[in-house]
């Protein structure tokens, strides 16, 4: 055994026969000094413990949280959807009761009708209605919306119809123009689907002198169309060899074509 080692065994010895010389008393009170100096490491475990508690119970919370937002957005989109189809709903009754009092305040008597069907190839010419002969509609009869004219009807089944638009250059129109004594035939222009289409009014007279903004309504010649009938609005008006040629833009917007009305005659 080195040198070291027995003046340690030494020291150790002497101070375990100080303490074991120690009465009761004398022990007692060793021990709570000993508590006395190891109580503010107990102490700081404790701390130390209801920090490691309160960190547990905060991600808890975290993924409480998680689960709560989860569940707001799925609300939040189940609220997005009921709200688009409450503004469907209202645009459906607002269109319907627009269409209702157009036909309650109309000069002519009228048939509602639907647009169900439209082919891309034909966007410009023609329209199917769900409107046919058991409902009274017949062959060559005007069709309209409380803005205007829309065309007329061909091809008439027992259930639907086909309508040519005023936009194809097949359905002619006589028309005249407001404020003046011009009258003239409308015809469509041929065009490409989603370019706006242009009316033509034809065979005026070369002193016509038309303004932009004036309003063309059919004139009632040739038995189709009844008589003032909103048709278009000039946009451009020019000489050519023979004649004079206004440019108009349809009163109805024929791209976006729901509900329409098949004139029967007048009230």
């Amino acid at each position: 055994m080195s040198r070291t080692n027995l003046i340690a065994l030494l020291i150790f010895g002497a101070i375990l026969a100080y303490f074991l010389s120690f009465g009761p008393e004398s022990t007692r009170k060793f021990k709570a000094g000993v508590y006395q100096l190891l109580a503010p490491f107990f102490s700081s475990g404790s701390g130390l413990q209801k920090q490691l508690t309160s960190v547990r119970t905060g991600l808890k919370s975290l993924d409480q949280l998680e689960r709560e937002k989860s569940a707001l957005q799925v609300e939040n989109r189940a609220l997005h959807a009921t709200n688009q189809a409450l503004r469907d709903v209202e645009h459906e009754v607002n269109r319907l009761r627009h269409a209702l009092n157009y036909r309650e305040r109309s000069v002519f008597k009228l048939i509602a009708a639907e647009v169900i069907a439209r082919d891309s190839s034909t966007w410009w010419r023609t329209v199917t209605i769900n409107r046919g002969k058991r409902d009274g509609v017949e062959p060559d009869t005007s069709v309209v919306t409380d803005e205007g004219l829309v065309g007329k009807t061909t091809t008439v089944s027992d259930s639907i119809s086909v309508v040519l638009l005023i936009s194809d250059e097949n359905c002619k129109v006589a028309a005249s123009v407001e404020g003046s004594r011009e009258q003239g035939i409308v015809s469509g222009e041929r065009v490409t689907t989603g370019l706006n289409p242009i009316l033509d009014l034809n065979f005026l007279s070369k002193q016509a002198d038309l303004k932009p903004g004036q309003k063309v309504y059919t004139s009632g010649m040739g038995g189709v169309f009844p008589s003032g009938l909103l048709v278009g609005v000039v946009k451009s008006f020019r000489v050519r060899e023979l004649d004079g040629q206004a440019q108009l833009a349809p009163a109805v917007d024929l791209s976006h074509l729901e509900d329409v009305f098949v004139v029967t005659g007048r009230k």
